[in-house]
């Protein structure tokens, strides 16, 4: 099983590179922690998909640290990474999205991964909720989001972007994409569209596991981006949107499958030291070892 890390962001509200900040006792990267938890649930592959000029940080913060059975690729999202035939000759001062990000790594996957944003803590248990969705949904066809709850999700520091979901049962019927959700009083407003909710949503937090048949979907996709030139321009393909399309056509199903566990991002500078305390709180717990990597 594979864990992609998509850590080719700019990290703006942050201030710096924030899935390359120290932020664990003995100055590990948080995404150190998601593979840590992943391994222990049995995965043996880990993707990082970042930008060119931060592949050797990568290679040199993880050298000697992984398990010899466990295979790890760091790769570039370049700008120059098109489908065959395809040119593209505009200025574009950022990447192509987190769809793209995916895509990257059509070369090295051919079975069955999970996806996640490098500066996202997931929890423990999303792995193995998300492992245990792997051994028993192995069709090409069956997808799956673990959930998590909206008001468990919010930073007190500012506004987050997240993916409302629509759930029958256990399975996705749409996320909807809010841009800027707040905590008001007992509910959740988007300031963005005036929209509110209770707080008890589930969203998507970017983590989903995915199968090899989304390779040829974004590639699709993307050669109709390209050849509109407003989006090629400035827009971005979203993993959500390439889920959604593909769930709305009938190509897949997507079960929401809940994480039973605790989230965190690090999306303003203010989150840092709450990140710097939980790590080290859940260290203490002895649900970590320090140095993680023994």
């Amino acid at each position: 099983m594979t864990l992609l890390l998509m850590a080719a962001g700019s990290g703006s509200r942050y201030g710096k590179l924030k899935q390359f900040d120290d932020l664990g006792p003995a100055g590990e990267f948080l995404m150190e922690f998601a593979m840590y938890d992943a391994l222990e649930n049995g995965f043996d592959h880990i993707v990082v998909i970042t930008k060119k000029e931060y592949i050797h940080h990568v290679e040199d913060q993880m050298a000697g640290k992984l398990p010899e059975n466990v295979r790890i690729d760091v790769l570039a999202q370049e700008i120059t990474d098109l489908p065959d035939g395809v040119t593209y000759t505009g200025e574009r001062p950022k990447p192509w999205g987190t769809a793209h990000a995916v895509w990257t790594a059509r070369h090295v996957i051919n079975g069955p991964f999970a996806v996640i944003n490098a500066d996202d803590f997931y929890g423990k248990s999303a792995y193995k909720n998300a492992a245990n969705f792997m051994h028993e949904h192995r069709d090409d066809n069956v997808y799956a989001l673990v959930g998590y709850t909206l008001k468990d999700t919010l930073s007190e520091h500012g506004s987050v972007s997240r993916g409302v979901c629509e759930v029958k049962g256990d399975q996705l019927i749409s996320v909807e994409e809010r841009l800027k959700l707040e905590q008001d009083g007992s509910q959740v407003i988007d300031r963005d569209s005036g929209n509110q909710y209770s707080g008890n949503e589930q969203v998507s937090m970017n983590f989903w596991v995915c199968k090899p048949s989304i390779f040829d979907k974004i590639e699709k996709d993307f050669r109709r981006f390209l050849a509109d030139d407003e989006l090629a321009k400035s827009g971005e393909l979203y993993i959500p949107k390439i889920v959604q399309d593909m769930l709305q056509a009938g190509d897949i199903s997507v079960k929401v499958v809940p994480s039973d566990g605790e989230w965190f991002g690090v999306t303003y500078a203010s989150d840092r030291e709450k990140a710097v305390d939980f790590l080290q709180q859940k260290t203490g717990e002895n649900d970590y070892v320090s140095p993680l990597w023994g």
